[in-house]
């Protein structure tokens, strides 16, 4: 086959096309300016460029001076010139469809532990009756020294992590308000009375350590503010190991209320004795995937199942 040769387009104003398009309709500048609301002189000097364009009159003047009649090259672009218009309206209007039942796509989700276990394991667990065997869906760490540069990089589709976690150059949305509750085994030696600060500062902590191998975390910040010290024994780097860990020992550790609300069967909940701030869960994303409709399915797919909504 021959090489095709591709046409420069770079001096055409797509314009034009419209314009000659109610040009060779109307036969008339006049009606043909009226219809694409312009000035008679505004589309006489169209019609000159279109002229040197095509390297053809177009529209000749018909006898008698009233309108103008097409030439044989003008016949020619009637139809062609029509479809291509209708093309470029589809294109134009045209906006990409998900159908997770349907579609195929492969979602990377970075996120810590708690956030996995909290939103990721509900998503998982429903997943069979959200989309089919088509949508696969990876969690992986989220690391803060990189997560800017995997969103950038489309390595990561996702972050789900508190405020501090987010980029300020991504587009963020609340998942979720969560707070601290106080966590002990079922039996445990203390009973079931209620926590006061005495208590709560004489057990024996499990501290859980993101950035890993620290005693002393944000709760003994509050603690300090109020002259007091608890007594931690244990540094962990992951939120999950601690269910088990407190499950086969005597210790507590100070959790999100909702990780604890996983190990209901195994673990009792206690309020903290003091004030504690807590934090927020949001889904961020870069800004080009804004208006990506997999992307939107996602975010609110698992906004709605920490909200149970969704329900398998």
């Amino acid at each position: 086959m021959g090489r095709i040769n591709m046409i420069d387009l770079r001096g055409v104003d797509l314009n034009l096309l419209v314009s000659l398009d109610a040009l060779l309709e109307e036969c008339n500048v006049t009606k043909a300016a009226a219809r694409l609301h312009l000035t008679q002189p505004a589309v006489s000097t169209q019609l000159a460029r279109l002229r040197k364009i095509f390297d053809d009159p177009l529209l000749i003047p018909a006898d008698g001076g009233r309108g103008m009649t097409p030439s044989a090259h003008a016949l020619a672009l009637v139809e062609p010139l029509h479809a291509a218009l209708r093309d470029l309206e589809t294109v134009i209007r045209q906006r990409p469809a998900f159908d997770p039942f349907r579609d195929s796509r492969r979602f990377v989700i970075a996120a810590n532990d708690n956030a996995t276990a909290v939103l990721g394991l509900r998503l998982m667990e429903q997943l069979p009756s959200l989309a089919g065997e088509g949508i696969r869906i990876a969690f992986v760490n989220a690391d803060q020294r990189q997560v800017a540069t995997q969103l950038e990089r489309a390595e990561i589709d996702l972050l789900i992590g508190s405020e501090r976690m987010v980029p300020p150059s991504m587009k963020a949305r609340k998942l979720m308000d969560e707070h601290f509750v106080m966590a002990q085994r079922k039996g445990h030696p203390r009973g079931q009375g209620e926590l006061d600060l005495e208590q709560y500062c004489a057990l024996k902590h499990v501290l859980v350590s993101t950035s890993g191998g620290s005693f002393h975390g944000f709760m003994d910040e509050h603690l300090e503010q109020m002259d007091r010290r608890r007594d931690v024994m244990l540094s962990v780097q992951n939120f999950t190991l601690v269910p088990d860990l407190l499950c086969n020992s005597d210790y507590v550790a100070t959790l999100p209320s909702r990780l604890v609300h996983r190990y209901q069967d195994r673990l009792d909940a206690f309020a903290l004795p003091f004030q504690a701030r807590g934090f927020s869960l949001f889904a961020a994303w870069h800004p080009r995937n804004q208006g990506d409709p997999g992307l939107l399915w996602l975010r609110d797919t698992i906004a709605a199942v920490d909200a149970g909504t969704v329900i398998g």
